[in-house]
């Protein structure tokens, strides 16, 4: 059988704390001598108990308790009685009994009653041994799967199920790094004037702040079918695809300025008045994974000049305005209600752009 070695435990870094629970006196004194190499090497700590009234209160001043190992016959509170109230308030620890009374009808009554092993008495050390290094692996694992479990939680507040989904299957491996031209929609928001809040305002304050705002943007996103490339400061670049995408992603737009302009002024900054510019421009683009293969930061997000002019076009745009420029006028003139603005001169183009502003 596998023992699980010193190096082992500094990989799970973590110190096995293992309660004894016996009326004997001398089996602490045992106890310590054939675990003293794992003592001294801090592989395991001990702490003992004469019986089970005991060990709760043990359990009480040491809750990181990894494994119990307990007698059956002992005053106050025998370890079959231990084991069902482990059982109610412990339920992930685990336990191996350690008895003279090893017939079968307690052997059973153990198990039923949680235990994760059994051993009898007297005591061989070299079996307690394996015993304790497999009980204390089988923690480890729970523990690690239990971990595992939050992590995992944590990251479905963070991404969408679908992505989750698609990330467990076995197009992923090939899919993730294979890059494309599509034609869609690209939309910057920037929210105006929070940069020189940020700077005179308390940082749990802004945090809060612009996680509210940037909330009621990702809803309105979300609810046309777009996706949130990034944040980038206190603006959002979202992407949308498919059928009708630049019409969605001008309702959306106009649905976050309404939704914006509606949210009452923070309590202490009545100077700040929530407003947001708009730039959005439709086109091709490249799909892909940019970044650092070194660094393993790759970021599957769109470039190209559409993206850049998209950029551009928020930059441009005062607060409540939404500009797009004269290919997405024409797309979508008959459905919207937009009015000229002046050309404009962009970085990287020679001639300057022709913009309109989205009324409604």
């Amino acid at each position: 059988m596998m023992r699980l070695n010193y190096k082992d435990s500094i990989k799970l870094n973590i110190m096995a704390k293992i309660l004894v629970v016996d009326d004997e006196a001398d089996l602490e004194t045992l106890i310590k001598q054939k675990f003293r190499k794992q003592i001294r090497e801090k592989e395991y700590e001990f702490f003992f108990a004469i019986n089970g009234v005991d060990a709760l209160e043990k359990l009480k001043m040491e809750p990181e308790v990894d494994i119990v190992l307990s007698d059956i016959n002992m005053p106050e509170m025998d370890g079959l009685t231990l084991l069902t109230k482990l059982s109610e308030l412990k339920p992930l620890l685990k336990s191996v009994i350690v008895s003279a009374y090893g017939d079968m009808e307690n052997i059973r009554t153990a198990m039923n009653r949680g235990a994760f092993d059994f051993i009898t008495k007297p005591i061989n050390f070299e079996d307690l041994i394996i015993t304790v290094e497999k009980t204390i692996k089988h923690s480890n694992q729970i523990k690690q799967t239990l971990q595992a479990i939050k992590e995992n939680n944590i990251l479905k507040m963070y991404v969408d199920e679908n992505v989750l989904n698609f990330m467990g299957s076995r197009e992923y491996e090939t899919t993730i790094m294979a890059n494309e031209t599509i034609e869609a929609t690209v939309m910057f928001i920037d929210l105006c004037g929070f940069t020189k809040i940020s700077e005179t305002t308390p940082a749990d304050t802004v945090v809060s702040m612009i996680n509210t705002y940037f909330d009621v943007m990702v809803q309105e996103i979300m609810e046309q079918q777009g996706f949130i490339d990034k944040f980038i400061g206190d603006a959002v670049m979202a992407v949308f695809r498919g059928d009708y995408h630049l019409d969605r992603a001008i309702d959306a737009a106009l649905a976050v300025r309404n939704k914006i302009n509606s949210i009452a002024k923070i309590e202490g900054l009545s100077d700040f008045e929530p407003k947001v510019s708009i730039g959005i421009k439709s086109g091709e683009m490249i799909s892909g994974n940019i970044g650092s293969a070194n660094l393993k930061r790759l970021d599957y997000t769109v470039i190209g000049d559409t993206v850049n002019t998209a950029a551009r076009l928020q930059d441009e745009a005062k607060p409540n305005q939404i500009i797009i420029g004269e290919s997405c006028y024409n797309t979508v003139k008959e459905a919207f209600k937009c009015k000229k603005l002046d050309s404009i001169k962009v970085k990287n183009k020679a001639e300057p752009l022709t913009v309109y502003e989205v009324l409604e």
